[in-house]
């Protein structure tokens, strides 16, 4: 979780969400969500399985172009990710990490941050990451903002966190 979202985490929340404290699941991703004044806060962790089929360095050029696949579908911010309308947010950044391949696990982390025109009509927001990344099953998804803080599970059926 980076820097920002933490503190705003823990200025809404009184305590920072435990973004780095779960176990990593096959098909099974995280997103922690912060509302605040107009903006939202999206941090993603995603199995580098569920999103290309393996987690170690890609071994041939489909495995490599799979990668690059990934990223690329990852940086569109706008793409991925459909606040309220009504609202009229904006991508303000995107920040993706691509895996290091030093460890047993390999995880993407990515942050995107929207700013929102109309803050009082951001009731929701839907993804796309099912679509584009089939291994994908589950959304494992905390979220604090002006109406408190909740948690849901987003899946493919139900790829819209509401608050």
């Amino acid at each position: 979780m980076n820097a920002q979202v933490l503190l705003a985490a823990t200025l809404i929340c009184g305590m920072p969400f435990a973004h780095a404290q779960h176990k990593h699941v096959h098909g099974e991703g995280r997103l922690d969500a912060v509302i605040d004044e107009g903006s939202i806060s999206l941090d993603v962790e995603l199995p580098l399985d569920a999103v290309v089929g393996f987690e170690r360095a890609p071994k041939n050029d489909k495995q490599k172009a799979a990668l690059a696949g990934a990223e690329k579908i990852l940086n569109d911010a706008a793409t991925l990710w459909q606040p309220t309308p009504a609202a009229g947010c904006s991508v303000q950044s995107v920040q993706v990490g691509m895996p290091k391949f030093d460890g047993e696990h390999a995880d993407i982390d990515a942050n995107y941050v929207f700013h929102c025109a109309d803050p009082a009509e951001l009731k929701a927001i839907e993804t796309t990451l099912f679509k584009h990344f089939k291994r994908l099953y589950r959304l494992e998804t905390q979220r604090s903002g002006p109406v408190g803080q909740g948690a849901q599970r987003l899946t493919p059926k139900k790829p819209v966190l509401v608050w």
